[in-house]
């Protein structure tokens, strides 16, 4: 019974969410490369005995990087309704799981094909990255929420993967709920560079460990594209259906005449 209550459409629901937080903590060992440096920065700027402020400054970065991607993911969800009109989501989720696939891809450095996104989206962050260098060395939690505000903007091929889920949501209260979800999957491991930065770093570029989780975001990507086909199947029997359904009322008044010409 419980299997038979989750079923496809009812997956498709929660997959974007699911699949988001999982794009952010697979893809942690791409997250440490990027913005692992600037946690390390942040975690060594201050002399060890000031530790409880050392996490005040990384928990405080990360609220600022995770509040952008809220942002970005609500402006992503409303372009996504005005594409759709509040209709054809499935073609964007076919899309979403598309970009999924290529994003294991180029995390197992299969196939490079997402570097001309984040090439794109250097435009705007040449003029970012300059307010970002006036922001260092961090002093303040408030100074590291700014910082961590604008570092959510750095060109990221996995940050756009789950901003095509985001889209897809053609909602910009459900796009903020994916991006919320794929921040908070980015959480441990870009916590942990602070800390750990060269262990870690040391760990992800072992290839094995890079297959293993690119495989895992390319089988979201096949799942979204599989539950994307039923849900389309779905709607369109139950599309048939309601089609069929005036011309047998359309027959009512006929036989109701033959009848009556009867007597």
């Amino acid at each position: 019974m419980f299997f038979d209550f989750l079923n496809a459409t009812d997956l498709l629901w929660l997959a974007p969410f699911a699949a988001a937080f999982s794009i952010g903590f697979l893809g942690g060992l791409h997250c440490i490369g990027m913005c692992g440096g600037v946690m390390a920065a942040l975690s060594f700027s201050l002399p060890a005995e000031a530790r409880a402020r050392r996490w005040g400054l990384l928990l405080s970065y990360n609220a600022g990087r995770i509040g952008s991607y809220c942002l970005i993911g609500a402006l992503a969800g409303l372009l996504g309704f005005q594409l759709s009109g509040g209709h054809g989501i499935s073609v964007l989720r076919l899309f979403a799981g598309l970009l999924l696939i290529a994003m294991g891809l180029y995390l197992a450095n299969w196939w490079r094909g997402l570097v001309w996104l984040e090439r794109g989206g250097s435009l705007l962050w040449r003029y970012l990255q300059p307010l970002g260098k006036s922001l260092m060395p961090v002093r303040t939690p408030g100074a590291a929420l700014l910082l961590g505000g604008l570092w959510g903007w750095l060109p990221c091929g996995l940050v756009y993967t789950a901003l095509a889920y985001a889209l897809a949501q053609a909602d910009g209260l459900a796009a903020m709920g994916v991006m919320l979800a794929f921040g908070l999957g980015t959480l441990p491991s870009v916590l942990a560079a602070g800390v750990f930065a060269e262990r870690l770093k040391a760990v992800t570029q072992r290839q094995s460990l890079r297959t293993i989780m690119a495989l895992c975001i390319m089988a979201f990507g096949l799942w979204t594209l599989w539950a994307t086909a039923q849900h389309a199947g779905h709607a369109g029997h139950g599309g048939h259906a309601v089609h069929s359904q005036p011309a047998a009322s359309e027959s009512e008044p006929e036989d109701a005449h033959k009848h009556h010409h009867h007597h």
